[in-house]
């Protein structure tokens, strides 16, 4: 079988980097003590798949971001689906997000600074989201820098940093990889640079940018902060390069460790310190490091039995389409125990006359199968296009949307012991409009680094642990491991 065309092995792409300046992650939870509190606006849920004991909203009222920035947490998540979308729509939110949490900053007295959350495939509303957030900061003079700033706020520069670590998802001279089984690929050749809505071509992250801002930031005029930089001259240095920004200029930075997220979190919080007004535009990966944690190892059996529900099995939604979670689907169904599985057929949820009936007719189905066994309810695994990118995100919506009512009638009838959510835009409407959850915990992975557990703090989910698993991470077997752990907590 012949390799695609750009797949390199890892240790060719990997050789004769500088030597990984160690950080530990002490090193910078001490240093951000006095920073900014890290508001993380996260178009899907699944930026939370890195971290532990983390706060999430799904909602953004001054009073919800009050609670967030009074828990005793270096960073927060605010669920905003904003990759679901139109763009209107998700500049709309944006704006409404930023509004709200000023409000709750200066209320509270906690100073802020934002980091934009998306895909570590470089799917998302991008420029729209970083431009709308510049404009609204600046709007409204909010400085990201100290709470007592309330000059200019226009951000000097936006930082991209799209690694994820675990996933295998790596920037190295500025070039973007995607770990596979062959090797490492340009990110700009897998099957997520042609997605419906959000496609692309480059790997090289200024061209990208350039590609994605149609020509308005020439990749020329991209700064990049590599490997050697961080490694080799240190914090101060790439300090001194963020600093350099000026007028909303990008910079993309390099990462294959966490040890490199780490020292340019100590470079933002110097920078920052010196003056410096930052958005960041990150995967997962970034928010670990800049909220000064470590990996932790997955959450064991004896973790999760109290945080379990008491029916005696689970829920599982499936929406994402990929290929890998077609194959994790496929070996979830060889593992041993009971599992029932029922099909929402695209084709009636997009016909007005059949929609309701056959979602009920599903919900009911599920709920009833909970008694003996573990129930998924998954999307037909054909992938159902528009004519554009606009029509392409409308019917996502809309079968995201029966996913979530077939979740709100399940639960309604009979209480899970858990729910997993397969796929970005299922997990999140699932737990928004499913399950209703407002305000929750991260309380860890069921999987190295990937596969975030939320345990929900009100509304009809409470006592009912909440599994967020994007739809593009994870080997074959990831989503029936995840299965098997949550039953031997039972």
């Amino acid at each position: 079988m012949s390799l695609p065309r750009h797949v390199l092995p890892e240790h060719e792409v990997l050789s004769g980097l500088p030597p990984v300046r160690p950080v530990p992650a002490s090193e910078v939870a001490e240093r951000i003590q006095s920073a900014p509190r890290l508001a993380v606006l996260d178009d899907d849920p699944t930026g939370t798949q890195t971290v532990k004991d983390i706060p999430v909203l799904t909602t953004w009222t001054v009073d919800d971001l009050r609670w967030a920035l009074r828990q005793n947490s270096t960073a927060f998540f605010v669920l905003t689906n904003t990759r679901s979308l139109a763009p209107a729509d998700a500049a709309a939110r944006n704006r409404d997000i930023v509004r709200a949490l000023h409000k709750a900053s200066e209320a509270e007295g906690i100073p802020y600074v934002i980091a934009s959350r998306s895909d570590s495939t470089l799917r998302g509303h991008f420029p729209l989201e970083t431009d709308v957030l510049a404009e609204e900061l600046t709007r409204l003079g909010s400085g990201t820098r100290t709470g007592t700033d309330t000059g200019e706020g226009s951000p000097d520069g936006v930082v991209l940093v799209p690694a994820y670590i675990e996933a295998g998802r790596l920037t190295v001279d500025s070039t973007h990889w995607m770990r596979t089984a062959d090797g490492l690929l340009p990110v700009g050749e897998s099957e997520f640079a042609k997605d419906a809505t959000f496609g692309y071509r480059s790997s090289a992250l200024p061209d990208w940018v350039e590609e994605k801002t149609a020509g308005r930031i020439p990749a020329d005029k991209v700064l990049r902060i590599t490997l050697t930089d961080l490694r080799t001259y240190g914090p101060t240095h790439v300090a001194a390069l963020l600093s350099s920004l000026r007028d909303g200029a990008t910079a993309v930075v390099d990462a294959v460790c966490d040890d490199d997220l780490r020292v340019l979190s100590l470079a933002l919080a110097e920078a920052e310190e010196k003056g410096a007004r930052l958005l960041y535009r990150v995967g997962p990966s970034f928010v670990r490091a800049r909220a000064g944690q470590s990996a932790h190892p997955p959450l064991t059996a004896s973790e999760l039995r109290p945080l379990r529900g008491d029916a005696p099995h689970g829920l599982i939604v499936v929406g994402s389409h990929v290929s890998l979670t077609t194959r994790q689907l496929d070996r979830l169904r060889e593992q041993r125990g009971s599992l029932a599985e029922y099909e929402l057929d695209v084709a009636q949820l997009l016909d007005d006359t059949r929609r309701d009936a056959h979602i009920q007719k599903t919900a009911t189905a599920a709920a009833a199968a909970l008694e003996t066994s573990d129930a998924v309810i998954r999307t037909t695994r054909e992938v159902v296009t528009g004519k554009d990118a606009d029509t392409s995100l409308a019917i996502s919506r809309r079968v995201s949307a029966a996913l979530v009512e077939a979740v709100r009638l399940v639960n309604a009838a009979r209480r899970p012991a858990f729910v997993i959510a397969k796929g970005g835009i299922t997990s999140s409407d699932t737990a928004t409009h499913g399950l209703e959850i407002r305000r929750a915990w991260a309380r860890g992975t069921l999987l190295p680094g990937i596969v975030s557990l939320w345990q929900p703090v009100d509304g009809p989910a409470a006592g009912i642990p909440y599994i967020v698993f994007a739809g593009n991470v994870g080997g074959d077997n990831a989503l029936a491991d995840a299965l098997a752990l949550l039953r031997s907590a039972a």
